[in-house]
C-alpha cells in the first residue's frame, strides 16, 4: 500500500505524513502534526497543534485531536500532545496539548481505546491499554496507569491519579485517588473492592490475588491510622510485588487524596 490521501482533505505544509496512511474525505492535517506508519483516519477528523500519532492508530469521524485547552490560564504556548501506537479514537473524542502549568504535554500510551465521546483534557498522562468508554472525561492533570477502564459517562476530577488495572463503573464521579487493582462506583465514587474481573483477565492468579484482598482488608480496616495499615500491609507483603504496588501508590504525594470504601470491607 502506498499512502492515500483524499482530495476533499487539507494538509498543511509542514505537516510530516508516515507510510501506508489512509486519510478520508474533509480532514484536516495542520502544519506541525506527526502521523505514524498505518495511520487512517476514516474522515470529518482533524488533527492539528503540535500533536504526534504514533503508528497503527485509526480515528473516526469527527473527532478533534490537538485543538487548545478548554484552559482559561492557556496563554498559545506552543505545548504538545503525544498519542502513542495502535490507538482507537472513535467518533466526537476529543483531546487537548498540555499547558505551561503542567509541563506542557499531554501523553497518552499504546493500545488504548476511546469510544465515542471521551474527552482526554491537558497535561492528562494516560497509560498503555486504557479503555474509556462513552462519554467519559478527564479533568486536567489526570493520571491513568496501565489497563484502567473508565466507563461510560463518567467524569474524573483534576490531579486525580488512577491506579494500573482500577476500574471507574459507569456514571462515576471521581473526587479522589485510586489504588491499583481498585474498583470505584457510585455517583461520588467509593472504593467497592478489587477489580476481580480485571486481575483474572490479566492473568494474576488465584495465590496473587488473595494476597492482594487480605492487604486491600488490612489497608482499610477500622483499626489504627491509614499511616499505620500502609506500613503494616509493607510488613507483612513486602515481597509481593503488586500489593507493594498499592502501599506505593498509596504513600506517594497525592494533591486529591484517596478514595475510600463507603462502608463495608468486604472484596
Amino acid at each position: 500500500m502506498t499512502t492515500e490521501i483524499h482530495p476533499s482533505s487539507v494538509v498543511e505544509a509542514g505537516a510530516e505524513i508516515g507510510e501506508n496512511v489512509q486519510i478520508g474525505p474533509f480532514c484536516y492535517l495542520g502544519p506541525n502534526i506527526k502521523l505514524g506508519d498505518n495511520c487512517k483516519l476514516h474522515s470529518n477528523v482533524v488533527v492539528t497543534g503540535h500533536t504526534t500519532l504514533g503508528n497503527d492508530t485509526e480515528i473516526f469521524p469527527f473527532a478533534s485531536i490537538g485543538h487548545v485547552p478548554q484552559d482559561l490560564k492557556f496563554e498559545g504556548e506552543e505545548s504538545a500532545l503525544i498519542i502513542g501506537k495502535r490507538n482507537k479514537i472513535r467518533e466526537y473524542v476529543t483531546m487537548n496539548p498540555g499547558t505551561k502549568g503542567g509541563g506542557m504535554i499531554t501523553k497518552v500510551g499504546d493500545g488504548c481505546l476511546f469510544m465515542v465521546g471521551a474527552h482526554v483534557a491537558h497535561d492528562c498522562d494516560v497509560g498503555d491499554h486504557v479503555i474509556m468508554a462513552n462519554n467519559a472525561t478527564l479533568a486536567g492533570h489526570v493520571t491513568l496507569g496501565d489497563h484502567v477502564i473508565i466507563g461510560g459517562l463518567s467524569a474524573v476530577h483534576q490531579f486525580v491519579r488512577v491506579g494500573h488495572h482500577a476500574m471507574v463503573g459507569g456514571m462515576t464521579g471521581v473526587e479522589f485517588d485510586i489504588i491499583p487493582f481498585g474498583q470505584v462506583q457510585g455517583d461520588r465514587a467509593y472504593l467497592s473492592g478489587l477489580n476481580l474481573v480485571g486481575l483474572k483477565r490479566g492473568n494474576y492468579g488465584k495465590e496473587k490475588i488473595s494476597k492482594l484482598r487480605a492487604a486491600y482488608r488490612m489497608l482499610f480496616a477500622d483499626e489504627g491510622t491509614a499511616k499505620e495499615r500502609v506500613k503494616d500491609v509493607a510488613t507483612t507483603f513486602g515481597e509481593e510485588a503488586e500489593v507493594m504496588e498499592i502501599v506505593e501508590f498509596m504513600r506517594a504525594e497525592s494533591q486529591r487524596g484517596i478514595t475510600q470504601p463507603k462502608s463495608s470491607h468486604e472484596t
